[in-house]
């Protein structure tokens, strides 16, 4: 299905070479708005030919240092001249971007380009969403093309009933739990290109579109590209019920299609499961009995409509235990309306529920962070878990619920009756926080800031080693980035040339920025999104770092390597890295690390071999053509 969709949209249907050039319908912005509007007014862009293109502003509990942000033009800003530019603004208060993008926008069969992993969801409707570097995404925005890899595809191939108490947040659990990382890790090893989790069997047209969302939302978890379902009756009907039904296209693979590796899960044998801190797939009665501090409903995955309606009815007439905070975080402004429109909310309520704003730091724990020595219950998926990263445990509504109810983790089939839940065909559907550009009316006199210069790779380099994931501010480099300005990370060779007053080293002699050695795919995965905030790395060696990251780096100018885990261990000891020139770069490289010599390949194809030497994927604004 992957292949089907970008064919219909490259230069070349057959998707041979490297890379193809595809024609993208969507541009959806989250993490980087504003230094994706730059880039593509840097490449000469008035408006954008783009069908769909929206900037989510997930601020909610604004404060001084976010409205100075917006002032000054941060990179992670939303600002007010974005409709302008026919870019739609998000407004805060409207939801988290995956579900609200999901009931709003999204439509099958299309190509969307984002900066937020957790925008995989949208598979869950047919539309293949794939993450991409801010300065890719304003060529996309300028041209209205992209440059990819062409994907390859693993089917999850889904049969039988859940059980009452599984949900499917369950059953996303289980296929974590199934090692899916090791296959998606063993194809791009083959292959060097992005996986795309395919949803298939007799089950997969059962599900919801929520349901199949909710099981999307796994790809970055386990090292995919994107995950994709059918787009069928279920998606016409949920398109229905959104108002959107002319945005509706069949999805269906061909008979006999071709993918790498077909995995088969019974839906009926999945039990209720849950994530522990430590990033583990266990069954609920392994936590059986454990006091529980915290629980956190709703966010932007792993939580449908159904769930938040089941989860009310299960409290209903329950009372929040003393020692415990259940905070309620609604998905999106029309599932808060049908809660409240249903009377669940006020049952919530009554059970002792602190209802949160929609704020893109709930999901990240910036605001409302797991209590120290305490366990805390959330429905979302978590951000890539690395040390420094705040950890809770991950489990599904129906799962929080009987926690909320007893105070202690257990497996909600002790509710022993099941609810019956029936969810409103008529939603609403006001889009009154959505701010478009009016004719006639001028949103706003500022200039945008302009896009950062390129740093282009030339001679021998000499980098600092630091061994995992910087930390920006003070702070762990993970999830969405915070609003203020982008720290770099100082190399330790130049630090101390400042402190004893001496001019840094000349380039290619000494320390000229920072070589990342990452262990796991979370780190990669960390660095990967906060990418635009770590202004002095300039390469990345890990022993596995999936072909989106890759091109994601490499348009950031930013080298990616592939080393062996052998060699890892002793690489992380060494203070530096000596690289040679880039004309002598090939498939391997060999690097100097501190005394020992390390043969390293170098992961980038094609175009972003030249865009990493470059430093920016971007053009000069007179070569912008959009794709025919």
């Amino acid at each position: 299905m992957p292949q089907k969709i970008l064919a219909g949209r490259a230069a070349d249907p057959q998707l041979r070479g490297d890379l193809v050039q595809v024609k993208v319908d969507q541009v959806i912005l989250s993490r980087a708005p504003s230094r994706a509007l730059a880039e593509a007014i840097a490449t000469g862009m008035k408006k954008t030919p783009v069908e769909v293109a929206v900037a989510y502003d997930g601020t909610c509990v604004a404060d001084a240092s976010s409205l100075a942000d917006i002032d000054e033009g941060s990179p992670h800003s939303v600002s007010p001249e974005f409709p302008t530019y026919n870019i739609p603004i998000a407004r805060p208060g409207i939801g988290f971007p995956a579900p609200v993008h999901l009931e709003r926008f999204a439509a099958p069969a299309r190509l969307a380009l984002t900066d937020d992993p957790r925008l995989t969801t949208v598979g869950g409707i047919g539309m293949l969403s794939l993450v991409v570097s801010p300065s890719q995404l304003g060529q996309a925005l300028a041209t209205g093309s992209v440059w990819l890899r062409p994907p390859r595809s693993v089917q999850i191939h889904l049969s039988g009933r859940v059980r009452p108490f599984v949900c499917a947040r369950d059953v996303a659990l289980e296929l974590l739990r199934r090692n899916l990382d090791e296959v998606v890790r063993r194809i791009e090893g083959e292959h060097h290109a992005p996986v795309i989790l395919e949803f298939a069997g007799p089950s997969a047209r059962l599900l919801s579109v929520g349901d199949r969302a909710v099981l999307c939302g796994i790809a970055p978890q386990v090292g995919a590209a994107a995950a994709l379902f059918v787009s069928d009756e279920k998606t016409e009907v949920f398109l229905r019920d959104q108002r959107r039904s002319k945005a509706h296209r069949a999805l269906v693979p061909d008979p006999g299609a071709p993918c790498e590796e077909v995995v088969s899960i019974d839906l009926g044998t999945v039990d209720p499961l849950l994530m522990d801190e430590e990033g583990v797939v266990r069954p609920v009665r392994d936590l059986a009995g454990k006091p529980v501090a915290q629980v956190v409903l709703g966010g932007d995955s792993g939580v449908t409509l159904r769930d938040m309606l089941a989860a009310a009815l299960l409290l209903k007439s329950k009372r929040v235990p003393s020692r415990l905070d259940l905070l309620v975080a609604p998905p999106s402004r029309q599932v808060l309306e049908v809660l409240a429109q249903s009377g669940a909310l006020v049952d919530l309520v009554a059970t002792g529920a602190r209802i949160v704003e929609p704020d893109r730091r709930v999901v990240t724990s910036e605001i409302y962070p797991p209590p120290p020595g305490s366990l805390s219950l959330r429905t979302a998926d978590p951000e890539p878990r690395i040390a420094g990263a705040p950890s809770f445990v991950v489990a599904s509504a129906e799962t929080l619920a009987y926690a909320v109810a007893t105070g202690a983790v257990g497996d909600p089939r002790s509710f022993k009756r099941p609810v019956r839940v029936t969810v409103p065909r008529a939603l609403p559907t006001d889009d009154v926080l959505i701010l478009r550009d009016k004719k006639g009316e001028q949103v706003s006199t500022k200039k945008p800031p302009p896009a950062p210069a390129a740093v282009p790779w030339k001679g021998p380099l000499t980098l600092d080693v630091l061994a995992g994931v910087p930390k920006v501010n003070g702070h762990a480099a993970v999830g969405a980035p915070g609003r203020a300005a982008p720290a770099p990370v100082e190399p330790p060779a130049a630090a101390a040339a400042e402190q004893q007053g001496q001019a840094a080293p000349a380039e290619g002699k000494a320390a000229g920025g920072v070589a990342l050695v990452l262990s796991t795919l979370d780190e990669v995965r960390a660095v990967a999104e906060r990418a635009t905030d770590l202004s002095t790395v300039r390469a990345v060696v890990a022993p596995f770092v999936p072909s989106t990251a890759v091109s994601a780096f490499a348009s950031e100018g930013i080298a990616t390597f592939l080393v062996g885990t052998e060699a890892l261990g002793s690489i992380k000891e060494q203070k530096s890295v000596e690289l040679p020139a880039p004309a002598q770069w090939g498939d391997r490289v060999a690097a100097i690390f501190g005394s020992e010599r390390v043969e390293v390949a170098w992961l980038a194809t094609g175009m972003e071999r030249s865009w990493t030497h470059a430093g920016t994927v971007r053009q000069p604004a007179s070569s912008s053509k959009p794709a025919r």
